[in-house]
């Protein structure tokens, strides 16, 4: 808890009469050289770790218990009543300090990241945008409120549908398929609303982007999201390399998938069963004994992880269970004025909850690495880099999974998240093709955009046949949850990704100069611009062909090394019975964000 004298014990962030004298004292404040204007941005920074804080617990609450009237309420009245007027007093102040006469006497080499995203922030804001944002966003929470409510009735039970993703497992095919076409009809009963929701969300965006006298979303959106250092001719650069590079792997894969199973051709419920019968991977009984094993595996590996890891373990840091009523995906949210990490996750036995429970950590590990920062915008990082921190987690710990494994099974594991890379970087450049079509053909109508859809699979697809689920192909880009509450956020794992690579690579030679750079990356959060954040790390900042070509070959061959595990086993891990399946794609998102030091509006996960 902060000691800051300007910010009053106990202050209730969530009413904006508390904050509105307090926000006032900081724009009146008379400013007489640098080091007042220093003041301004530390006590500004506490207190807008108040307000970020009372809205992290009011989205928690709600996406916790999406059901429950009063958590809705309460985040509603924040979305309504007070987030539209930081909104305002955060221009006001963003201007204050980036026109001061006095912001030349601060020290650049400090402050020189800050003001220049003052600048844009001051550069592009129009109050008129406001509501329109405060509209979105209560679309956004109507889109996660159909997603929570979503259930079937499965295997005498009524299941979410991160519950009925572990049937897709399961080595009877039967099984599989009508698990499969039980989840697809269910979702194509919500499809017309969420399209309705979509519809909308276009419409306010689009009008946003023409208020601030841009002629469409996407360009309006990347200068808003502070992209100094890429452009959208790079992210159109970035997916070319994906479709020369991985989109081969993936169809390989694809094809020696069929052959091992004897089929044809791929259906729908057969991308995740192991392709030698044996029954799927289970990595913990339940969320204590993931939170249990996970701690093990974090100790093992030093540098400090364990004892971070155990720090999530009280405070109410952790909600990790799938449940009804509970919105869909992961994610984690940093409370900056407690400076306290949450996890949330839908865990529902299945390696790929590992995955996200140790993706998460990650990102926890970042919040809490530069969690002493007293410039709250230094206690986060770009986008780019904070999925660094996190997909880095996933590869890092591959030489302890024998926590949750026999080595044989641990194998396993390891070869169904590599060949995960090569189904999420093409789905990755897909859902960001489809977001520069989408903002750049405002007016297109829903046909167009189904077709546009169809085309980019026919691009970055899959080997997978749809014959008589059409309707379920066409829609599926509705699964994404960041095309709703966070355009364009989303090719940013791709950029992290060739960076976890490039660390997981450097750890293989060395692992505690990996881990070291890894953590002192993390604790610069975001007081450098991207490229210097890569380079602490030591990493490059390069999402081209000949980088991606590079990283490829290294998996390919940690894909062969690991292919005589492929042989039937009848052994178990650690975690009890354990078999293999591959691990949820990125054609079955199902994570949601809250940045490792931002707010829920910059989600970290996919």
């Amino acid at each position: 808890m902060t000691t800051n004298p300007f910010v009053p014990a106990g202050l209730d962030a969530t009413r904006w009469v508390n904050l509105d004298p307090l926000y006032r004292a900081l724009l009146e404040r008379p400013l007489k050289c640098g080091g007042c204007l220093e003041q301004l941005i530390l006590d500004r920074s506490e207190l807008d770790s108040c307000a970020s804080e009372a809205e992290a617990n009011a989205y928690i609450r709600m996406t916790c218990h999406t059901d429950d009237e009063a958590a809705k309420k309460s985040y509603f009245h924040f979305v309504e009543h007070v987030d539209p007027q930081l909104k305002k007093v955060g221009f006001e102040l963003d201007k204050r300090i980036a026109e001061s006469p006095f912001a030349s006497q601060l020290d650049q080499e400090r402050y020189g990241v800050l003001l220049r995203a003052l600048r844009r922030n001051v550069q592009l804001f129009r109050p008129e945008n406001v509501p329109l944002e405060t509209e979105v966003t209560k679309l956004d929470q109507q889109y996660s409120e159909i997603n929570g409510a979503m259930t079937v009735e499965f295997d005498g039970r009524e299941l979410t549908m991160p519950q009925m993703a572990r049937y897709l497992e399961e080595t009877d095919r039967s099984v599989r398929e009508k698990s499969w076409r039980l989840t697809a009809e269910r979702r194509l009963r919500d499809a017309e609303r969420i399209s309705g929701i979509y519809d909308r969300m276009l419409e306010l965006r689009q009008a946003m982007a023409k208020n601030a006298g841009f002629r469409n979303f996407r360009d309006f959106q990347h200068e808003r999201m502070h992209r100094f250092d890429y452009t959208p001719a790079d992210c159109e650069r970035f997916h070319e390399s994906v479709e020369q590079v991985w989109v081969p792997v993936l169809r390989r894969l694809n094809d020696e998938r069929a052959t091992a199973l004897g089929l044809p051709a791929l259906r729908p419920w057969d991308l995740k069963v192991d392709i030698h019968g044996r029954p799927p991977l289970r990595p913990f009984k339940d969320a204590d004994d993931l939170v249990d094993r996970t701690s093990k595996a974090f100790h093992r590996m030093g540098g400090g992880l364990g004892e971070m890891f155990d720090s999530l373990r009280g405070g109410g840091c952790l909600d990790l269970d799938s449940r009804k009523g509970k919105a869909p995906g992961g994610y984690q949210y940093q409370r900056q004025y407690s400076r306290t990490p949450f996890i949330f996750m839908n865990a529902a036995g299945l390696q790929r909850d590992l995955e996200t429970m140790v993706h998460e950590a990650g990102h926890a590990f970042h919040s809490i690495l530069c969690k002493g920062d007293p410039v709250l915008a230094y206690r986060g990082s770009p986008m780019e880099f904070a999925e660094v921190a996190s997909m880095s987690m996933e590869l890092l710990t591959f030489p302890v999974l024998d926590e949750f494994y026999s080595e044989a099974d641990a194998d396993r594991a390891r070869r169904g998240l590599l060949e995960n890379l090569a189904t999420m970087l093409p789905w990755i450049a897909q859902i960001d093709a489809f977001q520069h079509w989408i903002y750049t053909h405002p007016g297109h109508s829903r046909s167009d955009r189904s077709a546009e859809w169809l085309r980019l699979t026919q691009r970055f697809g899959s080997s997978v046949d749809y014959t008589g689920f059409e309707e379920t192909l066409r829609t599926s880009w509705q699964r994404q949850l960041h095309l709703f509450g966070v355009p364009f956020y989303y090719i940013e794992y791709g950029i992290a990704q060739l960076g976890a690579l490039q660390l997981w690579l450097r750890s293989r030679r060395d692992s505690a100069s990996a881990l070291a750079g890894y953590k002192k990356a993390l604790s610069l959060g975001g007081s450098r611009p991207l490229p210097a954040l890569f380079e602490a790390a030591g990493l490059r900042f390069d999402f081209g062909p000949e980088m991606m070509r590079e990283l490829q070959r290294e998996v390919e061959q940690e894909l062969s090394r690991t292919a005589s595990s492929a042989a039937p086993t009848n052994t178990a891990g650690g975690g009890g019975p354990s078999a293999g399946g591959k691990p949820a794609s990125a054609h079955d998102p199902q994570r949601r964000a809250g940045a490792a030091s931002v707010t829920r509006k910059s989600p970290n996960d996919r």
